[in-house]
Order: C-alpha cells, then sequence, then structure tokens
C-alpha cells in the first residue's frame, strides 16, 4: 500500500497532469529536471518549475532511472516534486498492467553515488512490483550509506538472532546480534541489539560504538546572570592553559579534571563542579587524530551550548531546558593530524522550577553516518 507521503506526492503528479499548461515539446527531460530543482520557498521558481514536471510525468517507465537520478539531495523541496513524478508514473505503469524496468531500477540502487532518498524510492518501487526482491535484495544493505536502507538490513538481521536465540543456538545469536550491532546507527537498534547480547552474556562498550567523548577537563563558574554569558568571551575562548586561574563568578576558578563512566558519556555538571546558576563552564578534551578528516561533533545538551574545533566554532544554540538527545546538536569539522581541540560551553540559566536544574551533557566524535571515530589517546577500557 503506498505510504501516506506517497500519496501526496501522487495527488500533486497527477494535479499538474491535469491542470498544467502543455509545455512545449522540445524542451528534453534533463532540462525539466534542471527547471524543477531550481524551485525555492515562498513560490520561487515555481512557474516555471509546473510545465516542466509536466514533462517529467508524462515520461515512460523505462525513464524513470534518469529522473530518479534528477533528484539531487540538496534541495528537499524539488526532491518531492520529483518523488510526486516518480511515483506517478509507476502507479500508472503497474495499474495499466505493464511492468516496471526492474533490472535497471535495481542498479540504480546499487549505485551508492547516487542521494539516499532517490535510492530508497527506487527500492520501494521495486518492491512494490516484486515484493520477492526484498529478501534478495535487503542483507546487502547491511553497510548500507543510505541510514534508511541499512536500517532495513539491520531490522532484519535482529530478526533472524531473535530466531536463533529462540531456537537455542546461542553461537549464531551472537554473531547476528554482534553484527547487528557493528552495522547498526540508529539508537533503537544499537539498544536492542546491545540488550540482546548481554542477556548472551557478551560485553558491549557503548560509548566506544557511538564515539563518546568520555575525559574532559572542566572549569567553572563564569556568570551568566540574565542569560549575559553566552556571548561573553571568557578566557577559555583565547587560550587553553589548564594550569592556569581565572577570576570567576564567585571567585577564583581552575581546570578539573574529569572522566565520566556513563554508558552515553553523560557529564553531569552539578556533580562534577557544584550546583550553580546563572553560569557558564567550559569543558576541554584532547583530542589524537592518525590522520586528517572530515568529522562531525554531535552534542546531546539540556542547556545553552557553543561548540569550537581548533579554534573554530562549528555550533552556537541559544536555548535551555528543551530537552536532551543524542545528536540534538551538529557541529560539523575538519580533524587535522596530531592533536585537536576540542571545547564546549554550556551555560545554564536561573530558572528555579525543578526541570530547570539540570546542567549537563554529552558528546560524540564521528563521521557523517554516525559511526564512532576514535582517538589513538583515548583510554583502555
Amino acid at each position: 500500500m503506498p505510504t501516506l507521503l506517497r500519496m501526496v506526492s501522487m495527488a500533486i503528479a497527477v494535479a499538474l497532469l491535469c491542470n498544467a499548461a502543455i509545455a512545449e515539446a522540445s524542451t528534453s527531460l534533463e532540462e525539466a529536471l534542471q527547471t524543477v530543482q531550481q524551485i525555492g520557498p515562498k513560490g520561487q521558481g515555481h512557474q516555471a518549475a509546473i510545465p516542466a514536471l509536466q514533462i517529467v510525468s508524462q515520461q515512460k517507465a523505462e525513464d524513470l532511472p534518469n529522473i530518479l537520478a534528477g533528484m539531487k539531495g540538496d534541495n528537499v523541496l524539488a526532491d518531492n516534486w520529483i518523488r510526486g513524478a516518480v511515483d506517478a508514473i509507476a502507479e500508472k505503469t503497474l495499474q495499466s498492467g505493464a511492468s516496471l524496468p526492474l533490472t535497471e531500477l535495481e542498479a540504480f540502487l546499487n549505485d551508492t553515488s547516487n542521494t539516499p532518498r532517490s535510492r530508497r524510492l527506487a527500492f520501494e518501487w521495486i518492491i512494490q512490483a516484486d515484493p520477492e526482491a526484498r529478501d534478495r535484495i535487503v542483507p546487502g544493505l547491511i553497510d548500507d550509506p543510505s541510514l534508511e536502507l541499512r536500517r532495513e538490513a539491520v531490522s532484519d538481521r535482529l530478526q533472524q538472532a531473535e530466531t536463533a536465540h529462540a531456537e537455542d543456538k546461542k553461537d549464531a545469536a551472537i554473531a547476528m546480534y554482534r553484527s547487528s550491532l557493528d552495522a547498526a546507527r540508529d539508537v533503537d537498534q544499537i539498544e536492542t541489539a546491545t540488550e540482546k547480547l548481554r542477556e548472551l552474556g557478551e560485553s558491549v562498550n557503548l560509548p566506544e560504538h557511538f564515539g563518546f567523548v568520555t575525559d574532559w577537563y572542566l572549569i567553572a563558574p563564569f556568570d551568566n546572570t540574565d542569560q549575559s554569558g553566552f556571548d561573553k568571551a571568557y578566557p577559555p575562548e583565547s587560550s587553553i592553559e589548564l594550569d592556569e586561574n581565572y577570576e570567576g563568578k564567585e571567585g577564583t576558578v581552575s581546570w578539573q579534571q574529569h572522566s565520566t563512566d556513563d554508558e552515553y558519556g553523560l557529564v553531569n555538571l552539578n556533580d562534577a563542579l557544584g550546583k550553580h546558576k546563572g553560569a557558564v563552564a567550559y569543558a576541554v578534551a584532547f583530542f589524537e587524530s592518525k590522520s586528517a578528516r572530515p568529522i562531525d561533533l554531535r552534542l546531546g545538551c539540556i542547556n545553552a551550548n557553543k561548540i569550537w574545533l581548533n579554534g573554530q566554532e562549528l555550533t552556537a544554540n541559544h536555548v535551555y531546558h528543551a530537552g536532551r538527545g543524542i545528536d540534538q546538536y551538529v557541529g560539523t569539522g575538519q580533524l587535522k593530524k596530531g592533536t585537536n581541540v576540542i571545547l564546549l560551553k554550556i551555560c545554564q540559566n536561573e530558572q528555579t522550577e525543578s526541570w530547570a536544574q539540570d546542567w549537563e551533557f554529552q558528546l560524540r566524535v564521528c563521521d557523517g553516518l554516525g559511526t564512532a571515530v576514535l582517538a589513538t589517546n583515548r583510554p583502555s577500557e
């Protein structure tokens, strides 16, 4: 059955087919897709895109791979329009009793240089046209760069492990749960695999799997009365001198070493530094990398925060007590070979409600897919 998103997309495409003016026949499919990709917010480019989308929607089923390739990934609005055309063509083809070009669609799916959303859409139509293809395709997606497609394969592997466990095939179950954990990037699947492995007597190092930083130097409190400290540059923002003392909100402050044993890398600043309100804390970690590479610094934090990597600000979020979750804030940066300095600024406000007392953070280092990137100086656990 079509998903709600697909039904909406099909409705858009059908409406366009019925109501749009006939576009010039000389316009090619490639030109039409380029025109659709020019649309933007507040109606930008929509007038030209409507007849262009009509041209796209009039193509034959064998053109579906070329249309899918028009989903570039950097314009979600345009990709949704193109998705509507793909859905309309595929649905019309199947309703007429004709076949989709499954071999070509599968080749498109297998080409990981295509965008994740376009590959996912190709997968959906392959499975709709040939449900038996799923059991053949999905196992090969266990390490796929598309998180949605990878999730399908991990879900199947977890089910296979559960079956083996129920049949008392312990070694097979452990192997499948372990491979599920290695491949999983979604928190719920990671937690499921971890729980099952531990039930079977296996150990799991969650901080390492996620790439949480667990060793920090902390300093606080600096003044954040009336939230005035968020944009004020206190000394740690200029240089990190671990043996220096500074004038803080309530007197002299100095750096303190802190390690967390929380499985999700949570650093509770109230426990580590004492409870303070209207306060700024800094946390610094020294991350040794064997090579230069792009990375994500992903922060979970219920307080206002900033992240720097080697002195470059990656993200700033002046939000207090709006919840905390893994990967809540993402800063994208570049590790250099050797020592890298990760600096966090965590600001607590002066709210007195019980739910506004937390002062804490968790941070992990990973690639864009969520695969942990571990420092060479990470303590052995």
